[in-house]
């Protein structure tokens, strides 16, 4: 049995290493290994409520305004704030608008290097995703970055600088004007333009006209624009990779809700899928510890009622992460696009995972098709502004009262929960996307959802073990990163721009 270590995963979220065990070219065991301590939880205590709406965005570099609307959406609990329609159809754009420029990013700089690792050279598509994908020289990776650019111009309009815009409780502290609208509506459609062109090859109307497999490979063959764009080469290559082989997850899926509307419920619904669909019950929310670096308690705890104390022991035989363990009804569960869009009844994703499961190739479509989902409800959220309406309303702080604040960040379920006590926060627990799915075993024993997808995959080469990377990449880690691989006498280190 040899031993692989690949560290670091990812800079940002948190710094994950990954360790395998490997039989035969098989994984029979894998930990996640969350390597950074981040203790947030630990600086929000003792200060003002509204300290969250600033603190929590720098969690995370690439989400911070999925953290400031769940750190707004506690408040708003908290305070029981009313929202004006405007509120929260400014909110919405501007999350949904991060969240496509976090899918934007993910497809075509974080996991589209990949499709041409050196394993996959003497593939007859090679030259082609060579030629789109590569790292900094592609021609969609270039295009992509610049697209993503102007997707940011949106948060200047409504929202201040990116990364680091305001909610609070109440709505947003901006008046829009119809001017505003029309820059934003004008930026969307440039950016639109990239889409249909490179990613799509058609409008996105017709895209989303596609419910099923059998619609997909009907419009691969409709027009050569459709099999030649950059999706069409991963849907027409990727299971020559065997990319609808590996990473099957546990097959539960958990989502919050997300993009609230001027009626105040969300879009996107949240729920849970155990083969079920299930009403979402936050009550059901857990964190194990047993297999973390922390103490204070054992099993279980609910978040209302979470502990962050660090506890560390690299000698430990549990113990091997700072990630703690979030369980749903006591179970690992998979959140992300894939979740959020199954939840959805979405019919194209439904299908595309009863035909190859809920493996990379299903994972890396949900995103796709949930990015240009997403793009047309910006467009539709901008169009539903009232100038003429208030987009804030004074709630009343109190003195002590809980909050919890469910949103969805591009990487899946993101979770704030506040206690306030004398005016003061007395309580601060956040579960990130990345806690779900990097998330070390339970108390129970039962392994993390990227733990779980990795076990069992065949690994062909060693030294270019490139099927744990597309694992792991297709649940989305942020930013790709300089990825070490350790095996008894030998190193090897592949760099992943």
């Amino acid at each position: 049995m040899k031993e692989l270590d690949i560290s670091p995963i990812s800079r940002i979220e948190g710094h994950l290493d990954f360790k395998i065990m490997i039989e035969d070219h098989k994984v029979v065991d894998a930990k996640a290994i969350g390597a950074l301590f981040r203790g947030f939880e630990i600086i929000l205590k003792g200060r003002e409520p509204e300290d969250a709406l600033i603190i929590t965005p720098r969690i995370c570099g690439v989400c911070p305004t999925s953290h400031n609307d769940a750190s707004a959406r506690a408040l708003d609990c908290a305070y029981d704030a009313e929202v004006p329609p405007n509120g929260y159809l400014v909110r919405s754009t501007l999350l949904a608008t991060e969240n496509t420029m976090s899918h934007a990013a993910h497809i075509y700089v974080l996991f589209g290097p990949d499709l041409v690792n050196m394993k996959y050279s003497k593939h007859k598509a090679y030259p082609e995703l060579a030629k789109r994908f590569s790292a900094i020289t592609g021609t969609s990776y270039k295009g992509a970055v610049l697209t993503r650019i102007k997707l940011d111009e949106i948060f200047a309009i409504f929202g201040g600088k990116h990364p680091h815009t305001t909610f609070v409780p109440g709505g947003v502290p901006c008046r829009v004007k119809t001017s505003d609208i029309t820059k934003a509506v004008g930026i969307l459609m440039g950016v639109q333009d990239f889409i249909e062109n490179t990613t799509l090859g058609c409008s996105v109307e017709r895209w989303l006209e596609n419910k099923s497999l059998k619609d997909v490979q009907a419009w691969l063959e409709e027009d050569e624009k459709h099999a030649n764009s950059d999706l069409g080469l991963i849907i027409r290559y990727g299971p020559d990779l065997g990319l609808h082989k590996i990473g099957v997850g546990p097959g539960k899926f958990l989502a919050y809700g997300v993009y609230h509307q001027k009626d105040s419920k969300p879009w996107l619904p949240g729920g849970y899928f155990d083969g079920k669909l299930h009403e979402l019950d936050q009550s059901r929310i857990s964190e194990h510890i047993k297999h973390s670096w922390y103490e204070g308690y054992e099993g279980g705890r609910h978040p209302h009622e979470g502990v962050t104390k660090p506890y560390y022991d690299p000698e430990s035989d549990d113990k091997y992460s700072w990630a703690k363990s979030p369980r749903y009804s006591d179970a690992p569960a998979e959140v992300g696009p894939l979740a959020r869009q199954i939840i959805d009844k979405d019919a194209l994703v439904l299908n595309l995972a009863e035909n190859f499961g809920p493996c990379v190739f299903t994972r890396v479509l949900a995103r796709a098709h949930e990015a240009v989902r997403t793009l047309a409800k910006i467009k539709e959220m901008l169009l539903e502004l009232d100038v003429n309406e208030p987009f804030y309303k004074k709630p009343t702080k109190p003195k002590n009262a809980e909050g919890i604040g469910l949103t969805e960040a591009a990487r899946g379920a993101l979770g704030h929960w506040i206690n306030i006590k004398d005016g003061k926060i007395d309580n601060y627990q956040v579960i990130t996307p990345t806690a779900w799915n990097v998330s070390p075993k339970d108390s129970f024993g039962n392994n993390g959802p990227i733990e779980s997808a990795v076990i069992g995959t065949e690994i062909a080469d060693e030294s270019n073990p490139v099927e744990v990377q597309h694992i792991i990449r297709s649940y989305d880690p942020c930013i790709a990163c300089t990825v070490h691989y350790v095996t008894p006498g030998k190193n090897f280190t592949l760099k992943v721009v």
